[in-house]
């Protein structure tokens, strides 16, 4: 997990009790799996008994971090702000201890608290005079945008931003003596500012650490599919959906996962790497790493719901499994199945036969021949339930959630009806 040491880093944890921090950007209410790596960097070291700071980056979130990027970003507003930060901290909650009165208990800050009274004037008076222009333009990031490789050049907003982050540095270092800053490799720069800032005010000794860049095998960005970012939050990406990710992830991705995003023993590592080298299609390591994942991001039970959705297609008990999801999980597990609505007037009113829901009013299938021929050898399924008699009537009992009804055509064809009122 380490890219990058400033040299002394090592002696200086060695010492005892180092506090250390990493910056959330909170331009979203939730955190998505690529900001993990560094959590899991807080964790580590407040498992190793230092203390961590998640710092909320209220100010530097106003301007936006030109490193990596090829524009500028959006910028927010405080209410915005404070509502983001809110529940980023509950979500930090699951990976680190705030609670506790432990003498590392993790603390929270906001940068915007420090910053927002803090005048122009005063800023490039006893912060911009320390660090001189020829140091800020020798980084990759400053270099990289001006150097025209982007057609937007940059703005001078965006040129202090190492100015702003390093004074978060040197403002910790006061008040918390903090000694040490944790992010991506794309961050060194910032962070080796506030290094030299620590110096050249208050003659201390300050530290960096990053860890790499969470890249993907075949090259892709890593977190993203095609709906878009993996989401901590199961508002945006459901509990099933967040499992199936890694779930899904290749061997490869899987083998160096395993090993930043979860706290398994290295011996318990090389045992999995060693079960899937023997027995590929098994996928322990995929199976290990969505339910360390699963547990602590989300709960035991979401796991445990995740597992039961994931079967759906295939188990004996998806009866049961169906009438216990919720509609979110329900809706992941049968994404791309055709779907169709009727009227749920029609199915209360007691008069609708299956015969003519599934061909007449959707077109499940093209004719009621068909449909009897098929339903008298086995293999119609109402909600996994084998629907015989194609003459019953459709009735609000059949409706998962009260609104959905899936319908199984022979071993592999789904429909989805979807009733409205």
């Amino acid at each position: 997990m380490i890219h990058q040491l400033m040299p002394g880093t090592e002696e200086e944890l060695k010492k005892g009790m180092t506090t250390a921090y990493l910056g959330i950007d909170p331009t979203a209410d939730s955190l998505h799996i690529g900001h993990l790596v560094g959590v899991m960097m807080l964790r580590h070291f407040q498992r190793a008994g230092h203390r961590p700071i998640a710092l909320v980056g209220g100010a530097t979130g106003m301007i936006g971090d030109p490193s990596m990027k090829n524009q500028e970003r959006n910028l927010l507003d405080e209410a915005t702000l404070r509502h983001n930060q809110e529940a980023i901290k509950k979500q930090l909650g699951k990976f680190l201890d705030f609670e506790s009165d432990a003498p590392n208990a993790a603390i929270m800050v906001n940068n915007y608290d420090w910053m927002k009274n803090f005048s122009f004037l005063d800023f490039i008076r006893d912060i911009g005079k320390h660090i001189t222009v020829n140091y800020m333009m020798a980084k990759d990031s400053v270099k990289k945008r001006l150097s025209g490789e982007t057609r937007e050049g940059m703005s001078f907003t965006e040129f202090s931003y190492q100015l702003v982050q390093g004074f978060d540095f040197l403002n910790l270092y006061r008040e918390y003596g903090c000694k040490l800053q944790l992010g991506g490799s794309d961050q060194w720069g910032n962070i080796t500012t506030g290094t030299e800032l620590i110096r050249r005010t208050e003659g201390g000794e300050a530290y960096a650490l990053t860890c790499p860049l969470i890249t993907k095998a075949d090259g892709g960005k890593f977190g993203k599919t095609e709906s878009g970012n993996v989401w901590l939050d199961p508002r945006y990406t459901s509990p099933y959906k967040f499992y199936q990710f890694w779930l899904n992830v290749s061997d490869a991705d899987a083998e160096k996962y395993i090993k930043i995003f979860t706290f398994l023993s290295k011996e318990e590592i090389e045992q999995l790497v060693a079960e899937q080298a023997a027995d590929p299609g098994q996928r322990p390591l995929q199976k290990r790493l969505a339910k360390e994942l699963t547990v602590m991001v989300h709960s035991l039970e979401d796991y445990e719901m995740a597992v039961e959705a994931s079967q759906i297609l295939f188990s004996n008990k998806a009866q049961e499994t169906l009438h216990k999801i919720d509609e979110q999980t329900l809706l992941a597990v049968f994404e791309g199945v055709p779907q169709f609505e009727v009227s749920k007037a029609e199915i209360a009113g007691g008069e609708l036969k299956l015969a003519d829901l599934l061909t007449d009013r959707v077109p499940v299938f093209p004719s009621k021949g068909e449909l009897r021929k098929l339903a008298q050898q086995g293999g119609l399924s109402i909600n996994k339930e084998k629907a015989n008699d194609i003459n019953a009537v459709a009735t609000p009992e059949m409706l998962l959630q009260d609104k959905y009804m899936l319908v199984q055509k022979g071993k592999k064809n789904y429909f989805l009806l979807i009733a409205r009122d």
